[in-house]
């Protein structure tokens, strides 16, 4: 499907290759750490931004109860960041799931990833959980903004 944002248009596609590796420096981008893509990438749908023959972003979904979906990892390639794609890619994940009959969408980011959480929210999530020390095991630390990522914060949204 074709969506335009920030007068670019770019192609949003489900990935059908059974063969999802190719996909993890993508995914990598938004999750540091390889041991916890490789419990997802498998999972669920995944989804392709691309521009051309140039792939953007990546997106995957997994449902994790009847009615449930988990946005898993959500990553844009650096150039492409800043300009509402990324919005662009959840908001046409929400208008998918709920064509499909889910009624939720949940979303987990780290506590110190504000532009996450800012956005997030602005997109009608709410914070209803947090899953303390997650990140504490991550063999690299995370830090935005000067502030450490351990927590994550869970975020959901009515379909």
């Amino acid at each position: 499907m074709k969506r335009r944002d920030a007068g670019m248009l770019f192609e949003f596609e489900e990935v059908t290759t059974p063969n999802r590796q190719a996909y993890k420096p993508l995914l990598l981008m938004a999750d540091d750490s390889e041991a916890m893509v490789n419990t997802y990438i498998s999972e669920g749908q995944l989804y392709e931004a691309r521009i051309g023959d140039d792939i953007i972003g990546v997106l995957l979904c997994a449902e994790i109860e009847p009615n449930v979906v988990e946005l898993k990892n959500i990553a844009l390639r650096p150039t492409y960041r800043g300009k509402g794609i990324g919005k662009e890619m959840v908001a046409t994940a929400l208008e998918m799931y709920a064509q499909k009959g889910y009624e939720k969408m949940i979303i987990g980011t780290a506590n110190c990833s504000i532009d996450n959480i800012a956005l997030y929210q602005k997109m009608g999530f709410r914070l209803y959980d947090v899953k303390k020390d997650f990140f504490a095991s991550y063999p690299k630390p995370i830090t935005e903004f000067g502030i450490r990522g351990v927590d994550m914060w869970m975020f959901e949204r009515a379909l």
